[in-house]
Parts: C-alpha cells; sequence; structure tokens
C-alpha cells in the first residue's frame, strides 16, 4: 500500500459513478432485461448484470445479448439491441438506484474543504448528466467527464489527465477514487493515488489484488486517509 501522506497536497480528486457512488444495477438490470423481451431473446439475472458493469453502455449490451464477459455478437444482433437499450434506460435512469452510504456527506465535507472535485465515468453523457442531477449529486462536481467525452475513455488515462490539466494540477497531487480494474488502471496510467473501494462492481476480480495504492470499505474512509495526510 502506498501511504496518501507520501504524495504532494490533494488538489484534486475524482470519483467514478457506477459502483462506487451509486448502485445503479436495479435500473441497468432492468433496462437491459427489457430490451432482451423486446427482442424475444432470454432474459439475464441482475447478479450477472452486476458483473458486466464497468466498460460503458455498448460493451454491457453486448455482454447481455452474448451472456459472457467477451460479449461476442454480429454487429447487426447489436446494432439492434443498443438503441432499444437507449430507450429504455432513459425511462428507468433512476427508479431503483441508491446512492452508497456515506457519499453525500463525504462529497459536502470535501468541497467545504475547498477541494476541486471530478466526476470520470465511462457512462454516456446522456445519462450522466440528468442521473446526477436527479440523485442530487451534480453541484458537487466541478468537473464531469463522460465515456463521450474524448476519443477516449478508462482505462486508457485520458479522461484523468484531461481533468488535471483544467485544474492546472499534477497528477501526483490527484486522487482517482472508483472501483474496477478500469479506474485503478487509468489511475495507475495518469499517475493518480488511486483508492478502490470494495463494494462495487469488480467482475471476477478481487479487489485486493487490482493493485489499487488503498482499499476502503466505506466511502467515508476517503475523509480519514485525507487528514491522517494533513
Amino acid at each position: 500500500m502506498k501511504n496518501l501522506r507520501n504524495n504532494c497536497q490533494t488538489r484534486l480528486i475524482a470519483f467514478d459513478l457506477d459502483g462506487t457512488l451509486l448502485d445503479s444495477v436495479p435500473d441497468l438490470a432492468k433496462s437491459v432485461q427489457l430490451t432482451l423481451e423486446e427482442l424475444e431473446l432470454p432474459t439475464q439475472q441482475q447478479a450477472e448484470v452486476r458483473n458486466w458493469i464497468g466498460n460503458g453502455a455498448r460493451v454491457l449490451v453486448k455482454r447481455a445479448l452474448s451472456g459472457d464477459m467477451k460479449g461476442a455478437v454480429s454487429d447487426e444482433l447489436f446494432e439492434k439491441a443498443y438503441p432499444l437499450f437507449l430507450k429504455h434506460y432513459a425511462k428507468n435512469l433512476n427508479c431503483d438506484s441508491a446512492l452508497y452510504d456515506g457519499v453525500e456527506n463525504t462529497l459536502r465535507d470535501l468541497k467545504e474543504a475547498g477541494i476541486p472535485l471530478a466526476c470520470i465515468t465511462n457512462k454516456p453523457t446522456e445519462f450522466t448528466l440528468p442521473l446526477l442531477e436527479e440523485i442530487g449529486l451534480s453541484s458537487f462536481f466541478d468537473k464531469v467527464v463522460c465515456g463521450d467525452t474524448f476519443e477516449q475513455r478508462k482505462p486508457h488515462p485520458m479522461q484523468l489527465l484531461e481533468v488535471a490539466k483544467v485544474f492546472n494540477v499534477e497528477p501526483a497531487q490527484s486522487i482517482m477514487v472508483g472501483d474496477s480494474v478500469n479506474d485503478i488502471k487509468a489511475a495507475q496510467a495518469a499517475g493518480f493515488y488511486s483508492i478502490c473501494v470494495d463494494y462495487g462492481y469488480h467482475g471476477d476480480y478481487d479487489v485486493h489484488q487490482l493493485g489499487a495504492d488503498v482499499v476502503i470499505s466505506q466511502f467515508s474512509d476517503i475523509k480519514q486517509l485525507l487528514q491522517k495526510a494533513a
């Protein structure tokens, strides 16, 4: 574990959305199921959908269609299914999704401490912005970067590096908080300190083997890490 106090003063904290701030599986699973039903294909259980999240909506749909992580399906089937999924998810964006414990209070405390906060997600803009608004988190973020904001997305470091540029902050002064291998790989490639939450969407990965600088079990543990580093 790389101690946070070995870093420079924290001047930017970026957060993943799904699996880190919000448990969005119920609504994503419902949208996947409605899509498959409309195509008259076998449905998928919520537990399976949970394992397939983390690489964006397009990959999720491909995995749901194929029934596995590889997501190998024909272009013709995907082109039929993807618009249907977008339609259903737009209608079920925030029905049963829920913030994880401590998220709102922790973000408020960090905001009041004057630390710039960003949300960096692979979710498309058309869903991310209204969802952040509906769940009451949009006001906490000084910058929101989505899966279609730049040419590359996590695990590529582009999103993180571009956000650091916005705030004129060095990567070594920045933290990425996420739940998946994509978050940690992006942080490592960008030179960000990485915090991984152990309650999110890890797929088949052991969260302690992802290579994060630190693993936490409660979102509010972020404040304790910062206090120890002060």
